[in-house]
């Protein structure tokens, strides 16, 4: 055997160890949260039917430490050492066909438990799953007003809760943020009553638009079997002076999602009064997830938690929502 085709194979086999070692570690990390079921019964009427089979995780390739096949939706709570009282839903990318758990939800819910966050992560419904293209919207209304619901029982406060999301992920929270005047499904108990208006939100690298010129995505395929779902998706759409506080990143080279949406997206949320922030990085791509360290992306984390810290979501208003029971696992 030739010393570099030994070399490759010496190579490829670690990289393999490093990926099972960093999904066994993410597995570890999941269990030791709390399973919350979105729908206490069954999924909304004329969402589509669960997928056949069970939940994939990914262990190859780009998607590493991906999830798709998702039957039941949910999501996880982690609880920090020292609770501040705000969370925020994580919503990793993935094009509507597979959620970023590994590469993105899990590395930022460890950061933000490092800020004092109660991190939630998401696990939505895909349309490339079979569910209809409504279903993920479904979904991540649903979690702002369970968790509002839930609030006391999860230590958290119900005024400061925030959405954070990744590429599609970034589309998933922008509508959640946008159009929460909208009923996206019938209600089917009393925490439908409350609001499904998060408090702010955070948008990165977002698939904020589905039209022209920004309309070369997978997200934008998936969502597409609607009839309206051009305008019904795209954010930019639906903000008024009520859409909460944003704050958008998004790389100046991405060669997915067209940058200038972001900047459309920032002007909108401008002229109607919203407060937002927009970080263009001269490089990074798409897809960076926190950010590797000492390059430009993997400053926004930084500047996030500035940006929270400013609004004053990073400072316990409330004692009493700071301190909580909750139990680890389902």
């Amino acid at each position: 055997m030739k010393m570099k085709t030994r070399i490759g194979m010496c190579l490829a086999l670690g990289a393999m160890v490093f990926a099972f070692a960093a999904q066994a570690q993410d597995a570890e990390f999941l269990a030791g949260g709390r399973t919350i079921d979105l729908w206490p019964k069954a999924t909304p009427a004329g969402s589509g039917r669960a997928p056949a089979g069970r939940e994939r995780v990914w262990r190859t390739g780009s998607g590493v430490g991906a999830v798709s096949n998702i039957g039941m939706p949910r999501m996880v709570v982690f609880q920090p050492p020292h609770p501040n009282g705000t969370a925020i839903v994580i919503m990793g990318g993935g094009g509507y066909f597979r959620i970023g758990i590994g590469h993105e939800s899990v590395p930022t819910a460890k950061w933000l438990l490092a800020l004092g966050v109660t991190p939630v992560i998401l696990y939505y419904r895909l349309p490339a799953d079979g569910w209809k293209p409504v279903a993920p919207f479904q979904d991540g209304q649903r979690a702002v007003r369970l968790l509002r619901a839930k609030a006391h029982m999860l230590g958290i406060d119900p005024q400061r809760i925030g959405v954070l999301g990744f590429s599609a992920g970034g589309n998933l929270a922008g509508i959640v943020e946008t159009r929460f005047k909208h009923d996206f499904y019938a209600p089917v108990d009393n925490a439908d009553q409350l609001s499904s208006r998060p408090d702010f939100a955070g948008l990165i690298y977002p698939v904020s638009s589905l039209k022209a010129p920004y309309d070369t995505t997978r997200t934008r395929r998936e969502l597409l079997p609607q009839d309206n779902a051009e305008t019904a998706y795209t954010v930019q759409d639906h903000v008024t002076g009520h859409t909460p506080p944003t704050f958008i990143a998004h790389a100046a080279d991405d060669p997915i999602v067209p940058v200038g949406a972001s900047r459309l997206l920032y002007k909108v949320l401008r002229e109607h009064g919203v407060p937002a922030e927009l970080h263009v990085f001269r490089h990074g791509g798409h897809g960076w997830g926190l950010g590797m360290p000492g390059t430009a992306t993997g400053q926004w984390p930084i500047l996030f938690a500035d940006w929270l810290a400013k609004h004053g979501w990073l400072t316990p208003e409330k004692p009493a929502s700071a301190t909580s029971t909750m139990p680890a696992g389902r």
